[in-house]
């Protein structure tokens, strides 16, 4: 099979314009566009109709486009699979963390598992939780770290590698904390919601998994803040809460890693507490390199061992 007019053919789809695509495919753009009016002839078929400079999949396109995907995707996997038989220490995995967890995580990890696997090649992305999902079923990464989202993919597989708890975050002797209350549940106190009506509560972006959680819970309980001041920079809202600007919901890891001098007290949110699963989430199905394996395993490890014992300002 000629996998190059597979790749053509979802550049073009990608860039929605010949000139655009041939430059990704380092191709001439005439080239690419005789190899179009080729294909199309010899199937019969219209892969794409043109509007203006813009060529959209048609339906014939859409279902040619989703199969060269999948079997680009086959092909990578069984490169992989054989890279492992013949050099068994030799490769290439791309892994994936949310913005924040990146900062904390790659010091932890990356010496760890290069000790392992000197001659292997780290590709790192950063994103939302949701974009990493795409980057998943798209195959750009091998696996991603995130919280477990409360409505599962059913093309992803999750595995988890430990729990976090979701705190309510404030600065030192904050006002409210005089109506916290001892929560054997939890190693923090508890604080009920409705002490923080009169608030002003910082939030993470809908996009980000944090603020999804947050949003189930407080529909499922019927409450809402009124005064919400929204970043996606969560370093950002760990300072202001320490400064005493604002309270927010934060999981205990991204804490325990933070450095600065402030002081953040942390309240859990009661029987039960509200936990997530850190997990490593995969393509349902695809292969796993013994090295992407040997990732997860130090990520896990780590997770459950380092991680706890690190000191905190909570």
């Amino acid at each position: 099979m000629d996998f190059r007019e597979l790749n053509y053919v979802l550049a073009i789809a990608k860039y929605q314009n010949i000139t655009k695509a041939a430059e990704s495919l380092y191709v001439g753009q005439p080239t690419l566009s005789k190899f179009l009016i080729a294909l199309e002839n010899e199937l019969g078929l219209k892969l794409f109709r043109k509007m203006g400079h813009r060529y959209i999949l048609t339906y014939a396109g859409e279902r040619y486009a989703e199969k060269a995907a999948q079997i680009l995707q086959l092909k990578h996997e069984l490169s992989m699979e054989l890279t492992d038989m013949v050099k068994r220490d030799v490769g290439v995995i791309n892994v994936a963390f949310a913005n924040m967890r990146c900062t904390y995580m790659l010091p932890c990890t990356l010496p760890a598992f290069q000790d392992l696997h000197p001659n292997v090649k780290v590709n790192v992305f950063e994103g939302t939780s949701d974009e990493n999902d795409r980057r998943l079923l798209d195959g750009q990464i091998d696996v991603a770290f995130y919280s477990k989202p409360g409505i599962l993919n059913p093309l992803i597989e999750y595995k988890t590698l430990g729990e976090e708890e979701l705190l309510i975050c404030t600065c030192k002797n904050h006002p409210v904390s005089r109506f916290a209350q001892p929560n054997p549940a939890s190693r923090y106190p508890k604080l009920d919601l409705t002490f923080l009506k009169n608030e002003k509560i910082l939030m993470m972006q809908p996009k980000q998994r944090t603020r999804q959680i947050m949003d189930s819970y407080m529909q499922k309980q019927g409450f809402k803040f009124e005064n919400m001041l929204c970043t996606s920079n969560l370093s950002a809202i760990m300072e202001l809460v320490s400064v005493g600007y604002g309270i927010s919901f934060i999981f205990e890891p991204h804490l325990l890693h933070r450095r600065d001098s402030q002081p953040i007290e942390c309240y859990s949110f009661g029987e039960p507490r509200m936990v997530s699963h850190f997990v490593a989430a995969c393509r349902k199905g695809s292969y796993l390199s013994h090295y992407v394996q040997d990732f997860i395993e130090v990520v896990c490890r780590l997770h459950a061992g380092q991680w706890r014992d690190r000191k905190t300002g909570c």
